[in-house]
Formats: C-alpha cells, structure tokens, sequence
C-alpha cells in the first residue's frame, strides 16, 4: 500500500484566531480568520487531469497520486492524517462597492504542506461544498469552469505569470443546478472540483473586513502572521514595527505593478477585479470570467456582469489594480496611522507599472531599452490595431517574422492572418501600417532582436475558444483534447511543429457563442 503520509504544517489554523462554531451553517463570522468546516462528499469521483509539475513541487510521487485514497482526497471524500479543513473569512469590494463579508463560499482548504524546497504550500479545493460563507448557494463547481480554471493556471504559469497553480481536475459524478447567464435559464450541469495551490490565499480583502468592523486584534493577526511566514525577508518580520508594514505594503505593490505588466503584456483581462480577487502575494488568484484579447480591443471585458460598466476591461487594469491597492492602505492604516508614507507608496505602485510596462512593450517590439520616447510608437501601433479586426497574439507574433530590410507597398505576409476582415485592410491603413513599421524599423536599426521578441510574445493562449472546445469533450467523456492542450500550454513561446492549429485566430463560430465571446461568474 502506498504511504500517503505528507509533510502537513497548519500554522494558518495553529497561530490565528478561530469561529467557536464549526460547520457550514450561514452566518457572520467575527474576530476570527477562518472557520472550520469539511467538504461534502461527491458521488463518483474521476480524476480527469492532474499537474506532475505541481505535484512536484508538493512533493507528492505520481504513486501517491494515482492511489484511490489520494482521489477521495483531493474530491472531498476523505481527509489524509494530518490534514485541517477550513474556508477562510474575509470581505472586499465588488465593482468598486463595499459588499461586507464574502468569504471562501465554495473553497475548502485542507491545509498547508512543507514543501521539498522548504517553502510552504497551501491545498484548497474548490467547489467542495458550502461553508458558512456560501451566502445560500451550494458551495460547488461546475465541469466548464473547472477546466478553464485548471487549464488557465497552469497556462499562466509557463507564460511566466505569477499565479496559483492547479494540482488536480476531478469530476464529481453529481449534476449542479446553474443559470450560466443569470436570465433565468437554469440547468444541471456536470460538477467538478479543482485543488489549487497558493503559498496562501491571503486577499485584499482578508484585512479590509477585520478593519471595517474596527476589529484591530484581527487585523494585526493577520498582519503579523503574514508577515511572519510569507515576507520572512523583511526587517524585523518576527515582531513587526511601523516600517516592516510599510514595507510589507511596499513590496504588495511592486508585485502587483508585475503582475498588471505581465497581463498586459499576454492580453489576459482577468473580469472580476474585485479587492477579495487580489492576492497579497501579487499572484492572479480567482480564475472566473476571464479572456484573453484576440482582437485588439482595450475597451473588451469578457465578464457579462460588467458588459455596461466595463469597469474591469482589459485597458482599466492598471487603475483598478491601483485603486484596489488604496483599499487595502485604507484596511492597514490603523497599524501605520500615517498616511504620507502609504501615499508615497502607492505613486512607487504607479512609477513602477509605468516604467515596467515601457519596458515589456519594448520588449514585444525587439528592444530592451525602452524610455518615453518610444512612448509615441507603441501607442500608435495600439490605434493601427484597433482600426481593423486584429489579433494581437497573431500580430505581436508574427512581427519577428517581418524582413523590415525588403518593405514593399503591401502589409508582409506574415501579418496577413493577423486580421479578421480583410476588407477592412483599406489602402489607407495598409500605408499606415507600413509607415509604422518604417518607424520601428529606424527604432531597431533595421534589426529587432527576434530572439527577445519570441521570448515574451505567446504563440500559444488559451483562447476562449480553445476552452470552450475542451469543455465540450470532456463533458462527453472525452479528455484526451484537455490533455493534449494542456500539454500545448506548457511550451508557449515554443514553435512547436505539428501543434500550429491550438495557434489559430479565433474562429467564426466562436464570435457569438457562450463561452467563447462573454461569460458569467457562474460556476
């Protein structure tokens, strides 16, 4: 028999406070950082996809995952020795408006593992069933969600996206009751479950609730022992001062001035950037209705919810990120009680996501020495983009493959399949197209450096459309095309003869259709 016996170390649970109440029973959960709870058995779990490179990094052998015991763990069956289930306590704002306590309402953590590498890893499973912060729904997940959750973390992480990874995909054998549009539509689907992992999945919003509740011992926990554990490397992290706060906060922008540099630079629009979405860990955490830019569109949101307001569309994602992080000075302010050097944080935030994101856009475009000058040809090219149909991962990559020494009078051919109408390929923008690259030709010396370009412009995304055809097999059964994505997905940059169709701009079909174009936050 297999030893299921792993490094378990729950300082989460150990060292803050806890609900008195167990269960999943509703309620208002105060001075306390999580409640204790289980997840709810499912039917007739299969293990559909599971992550070796996640698993190695856990230290769990492929043995261990292959036994039944490990699959009744990770479906909510059964708890391992050593294992402590709980859902975590924490508010935030949605869509830019204070929504009070929100809570883990369909995640379950069991627990936290040392890792190989000494480092700490928290499991959570999500959509195990309802916790006390399930605000009346079931606490589940359905198949289509879960596959573009696990599918996207994993993508992300290859594309060098600071993210949660996702260990396992497991369907459940039981049906959940959804309306994917909110339009009154419901119908079972398919249920499924995925472990996720995260050193924690400590949020904005984990220390905005304790704040507006004035809960100040609670705040300073959670303070403290996220320090204490997860930023070990600041001064006097053991007992923190004034100035390890500000530093801690200090360095939750720079993160997250990263992370918006790194979404950009992909084309990823997360969907719902509210505060409890954010990570102090300046990972992208919560994959629900999010999408990828195909056609240029600065202005695209993928999430129907917020197809009016587009409060979270792709070109807003820096000041949101911004603002969600003034959300989060506001909640620490009390252990600080000065706001200058909060402030003064908060312009490194911007200075450090303007500057960085100069330089990835250079980067794009074959140079590493990027400055305000090169501003005006970076926004150019954005409106020659946006004045036809045009896919940007097509384009971006594509540009290394322009001879910029034999310019003629037609756009080169390789960018050709970039556009999704050619008839809106007027002479007009053809020439500006041209000049344009005229332009960078004189930028680059008539010679970018293609190797950078490949190196940070994807080939390989995973495109709504690519999601929504992985979905649609494994709902019937068939997960060979989630494997053979996945696999696809680990080599985005890679030319990878033989793959090229996983590649392709967004097909016809896919303009309309559920899914591929908008989708909801239902899961």
């Amino acid at each position: 028999m297999t030893d299921l016996a792993l490094p378990w170390d729950n300082t989460f649970t150990a060292e803050l406070p806890a609900d008195p109440i167990e269960g999943p029973s509703l309620r208002q959960v105060t001075a306390a950082a999580f409640s204790r709870v289980a997840p709810t058995g499912v039917a007739a779990p299969e293990m559909i996809a599971w992550a070796p490179e996640v698993a190695k990094l856990l230290g769990i052998s492929t043995q261990q995952m292959e036994t039944p015991e490990m699959l009744e763990a990770l479906a909510g069956n059964r708890e391992l020795p050593g294992m402590e289930t709980f859902a975590m306590n924490y508010g935030g704002h949605q869509f830019g408006n204070w929504a009070g306590q929100l809570g883990d309402g369909r995640a379950i953590a069991l627990g936290e593992l040392l890792t190989p590498d000494g480092s700490h890893q928290m499991l959570q499973l999500k959509g195990a069933g309802p916790t006390p912060y399930s605000r009346r729904a079931d606490g589940r997940a359905v198949l289509r969600s879960s596959v573009r959750e696990y599918l996207c973390s994993e993508a992300m992480h290859f594309l060098g996206v600071a993210t949660t990874r996702a260990l396992s995909l497991v369907r459940t054998g039981d049906d959940v009751v959804r309306d994917m549009f909110y339009d009154g539509n419901s119908a079972p689907e398919p249920g499924a479950i995925v472990c996720r992992v995260a050193p924690s999945f400590i949020r904005f919003g984990t220390f905005e609730l304790p704040a507006s509740r004035g809960d100040h011992d609670t705040l300073r926990a959670l303070a403290d022992y996220t320090i204490r554990h997860h930023f070990a490397d600041l001064p006097d992290a053991s007992a923190p001062t004034v100035e390890t706060y500000l530093a801690w906060f200090d360095r939750i922008c720079q993160t997250t001035a990263q992370l918006m540099i790194d979404w950009m630079r992909v084309g990823f629009v997360h969907g719902v950037m509210n505060t409890d979405n954010l990570s102090v860990h300046g990972v992208t955490i919560d994959y629900g209705p999010y999408g990828w830019l195909e056609d240029f569109d600065p202005g695209w949101t993928p999430n129907t919810t917020d197809a009016h307001m587009k409060r979270y569309q792709y070109g807003n994602q820096p000041g949101i990120a911004q603002w969600n992080l003034v959300r989060l000075a506001n909640a620490i302010y009390p252990l600080i009680e000065d706001v200058a050097p909060l402030q003064a944080t908060l312009d490194r935030f911007a200075d450090a996501f303007t500057d960085g994101n100069r330089q990835a856009w250079g980067q794009k475009l074959g140079f590493s020495d990027a400055s305000t000058d090169d501003d005006e040809l970076f926004e150019s090219l954005g409106q020659l983009l946006m004045a036809a149909e045009t896919d940007m991962p097509i384009f971006y990559r594509r540009l290394s493959q322009v001879d910029l020494g034999s310019l003629g009078e037609t756009i080169p051919a390789p960018l050709l399949d970039a556009y999704y109408q050619p008839d809106q390929v007027t002479p007009d923008l053809a020439g500006k197209v041209l000049g344009w690259l005229r332009q960078w030709a004189q930028r680059v010396d008539g010679s970018p450096d293609v190797e950078l370009m490949d190196s940070v412009n994807p080939k390989y995304v995973l495109r709504n459309y690519i999601a929504q055809i992985v979905i649609d097999a494994a709902t019937e059964g068939d997960y060979s095309v989630l494997a053979e994505v996945h696999n696809v997905l680990r080599d985005p940059y890679g030319e990878q003869p033989g793959n090229e169709r996983w590649a392709e701009r967004r097909p016809e079909w896919a303009r309309s259709r559920p899914g591929c174009s908008m989708l909801s936050c239902s899961s």
